[in-house]
This record gives C-alpha cells, sequence and structure tokens, in this order.
C-alpha cells in the first residue's frame, strides 16, 4: 500500500470514528483498552493525541494508575479473617434443624465437634441468614447465690406430667448442682411419702461412694418430703436445706432443669402411660447427662466435667453426622469420621 493510500484509510477512519462518536456518546472502556491507549500515548508525540477520543488528561491519569498498581503491593484485610462457607452453612443447619436453639447453644454444639467459633460470629451468621435469636432469660439472684454454693450440693423437686388418656404423672428427680448431672428417681401416679423416702434410699445406693461429695441436700417444703426422708440423706452425712415458702427461685437450677425437660422433651410429645414416660426420660437425661453442652460447664455435657474429655478438633471438609434421638425430637452431632 503506497503513502497515499494510507493516508486515504486514516481519513476514513477518523471520519468513521467521529460518525460512532456523534451515535454513541461516551464509550465504555475495560480496564484492557485503558491500558493499551495509555501505553499507546507515549510512542505518539504530544501534538498528534487529538486522535484519541478521550482527553490527554484522561490518558496521564490512566497512565499513573498503571504505574500506581504495578508498584503497589496487596494488603491484608484488619480483622478476623472470615470463618470457612462449611463452618457458615453448619450454623445455619444447626439453626434450621433445632428451633429452639439460640447463638450460645449453636456455638456449644460446634465446640463439642471440634470448631471453635466465638458467640458474636455464630450471632452475626444468623442474623444475615433471617434466623430470629432465641429469646433471652432473666438471671435471678438466688440463681446467683446457688451457683457461688453449688460445690457439693444436691437439688431436688417434683414436676407432672399428663398422658394422652388425662392421667397425671408425678416425677422425682435430684440434680447434681456442681455437674448439673440429673437423676431420675421415679414416676408415680400416687406419690406418698413412704414412696419418697425409698426413692431417697435408692439415690444414696446409687451415688454409693461418691455420696461423700455432697455435703447439703436442696428441697422444698412440699408434704410428699417426711422426716424419715430426710433422716435418711442425715444418716449419709448430708444436711437437708429447706426453701422459703412459695419460692421457686430458691432452687433455680431445679426448676430450670423442668423448664429445659418440658421444653425440648415432654411438651412435645405423647405420653401413653408411666412406661413410656419412663423410657422417655431416661433417653433424654442419657442425652442431657453425655452430650447436651452447658454454658456454665464451659460447653462441656455433665458427664464431662472433671475428666480428661475435650473436643476432638475436626479437619476441614470432614462430615458431620446427625444421630436423632427420640425418633427425631432431639439431634447430636459426631464427625463421620
Amino acid at each position: 500500500m503506497g503513502s497515499a493510500a494510507k493516508d486515504v484509510e486514516l481519513l476514513v477512519l477518523r471520519h468513521q470514528l467521529a460518525v460512532l462518536q456523534r451515535q454513541v456518546g461516551r464509550p465504555q472502556l475495560e480496564p484492557d483498552d485503558r491500558v493499551l491507549l495509555a501505553a499507546l500515548s507515549r510512542l505518539l508525540p504530544r501534538e498528534c493525541w487529538n486522535s484519541f477520543f478521550v482527553t490527554p488528561a484522561t490518558l496521564l491519569r490512566w497512565h499513573r494508575e498503571l504505574i500506581a498498581d504495578k508498584w503497589t503491593y496487596p494488603h491484608k484485610r484488619p480483622g478476623q479473617p472470615p470463618i470457612s462457607e462449611e463452618t457458615r452453612e453448619l450454623i445455619l443447619r444447626l439453626a434450621r434443624e433445632n428451633p429452639m436453639w439460640g447463638h450460645r447453644r449453636v456455638q456449644g454444639e460446634l465446640a463439642r465437634l471440634g470448631i471453635t467459633v466465638s458467640a458474636a460470629t455464630v450471632r452475626s451468621v444468623l442474623r444475615k441468614g433471617n434466623i430470629p435469636p432465641a429469646p433471652q432469660r432473666a438471671r435471678d439472684a438466688w440463681a446467683t447465690f446457688l451457683r457461688a454454693q453449688a460445690s457439693g450440693l444436691l437439688a431436688c423437686d417434683f414436676f407432672h406430667v399428663d398422658t394422652a388418656f388425662c392421667r397425671r404423672l408425678y416425677v422425682l428427680f435430684v440434680m447434681e448442682i456442681p455437674t448439673r448431672r440429673v437423676h431420675i428417681l421415679g414416676i408415680t401416679a400416687h406419690p406418698n411419702r413412704d414412696w419418697a423416702t425409698q426413692q431417697a434410699r435408692n439415690l444414696m445406693m446409687d451415688l454409693d461412694d461418691r455420696v461423700d461429695q455432697f455435703r447439703f441436700f436442696l428441697r422444698d417444703r412440699d408434704g410428699k418430703f417426711s422426716d424419715t426422708f430426710d433422716a435418711v440423706l442425715v444418716g449419709a452425712g448430708v444436711q437437708v436445706l429447706l426453701t422459703p415458702p412459695r419460692s421457686p427461685k430458691a432452687n433455680a437450677f431445679a426448676e430450670r432443669w423442668v423448664s429445659t425437660v418440658r421444653r425440648e422433651c415432654t411438651d412435645r410429645l405423647l405420653i401413653l402411660n408411666e412406661q413410656h414416660l419412663q423410657t422417655v426420660l431416661n433417653t433424654y437425661t442419657d442425652h442431657y447427662n453425655r452430650h447436651r453442652p452447658h454454658q456454665s460447664l464451659h460447653q462441656q455435657p455433665p458427664q464431662a466435667v472433671g475428666t480428661a474429655e475435650t473436643a476432638r478438633v475436626i479437619p476441614p471438609g470432614n462430615r458431620i453426622r446427625r444421630t436423632q434421638v427420640l425418633g427425631g425430637l432431639i439431634n447430636e452431632y459426631q464427625s463421620a469420621a
């Protein structure tokens, strides 16, 4: 191609570019386009820059940004590193499969699985997942007092369950306050003093050599507890403490467990008879003592207190297996490996 033909071609290209500029207005440039134009601007004399459809100041700015990107090193974002997507999905899964679990309960279950996540992180994940928080419950002075005096304390109480056939059954239980371990002493439709006294004897036999660890036995002023009931405990070296009249908060740990077992178990099942209730409560107390983490116990279950058992760290990508308790009413999670 001769020099004259090249000049004509340049005129044609410039005219076509002018026509396109009138139709398009401001063109949209990709980053690669800006790099190419900024580099070519260094090969043309300054008086020829009018061939570009951008201003000379724009070309110079693109070149400065190109040089700055070349010598700018990446910086780490401040703050804690984000959690993995697998952990985020597991938090949402636990919350969806267990509607009564708040963010601390989810954190405790993660701690059992060997996944360390702060409560604030769990709360943030649940908030972003549009999962509302569980209701907060106020603390009271009696609970604070008993927590300080928990070492060597047993707490006892009754609660009732109505069967599907409108028959009321009474459950007598004892909680070891230091570890929150629960014992179901007996279930009957007709509790009386002799029956309660026999359950006290059974408790002393079950505790056996551990009875020396307990100094106090806290109970209310129910008429089903007699002097003979107290004599069984005193004979084992345990002092009986009576709560003030009409003061359920004085036995706060036992009352809280009654609320827990009703909310998580008995209120969600139709109990047929005494044998059915015994089976259900035995299964639930086994889950409560062996698996369910407690915030006051540093997210450990009651049976793990005072032992060398620690949560095993699960490697990333390992599958989490769900075990259903009471027909899927309660879920337990373990490593699939």
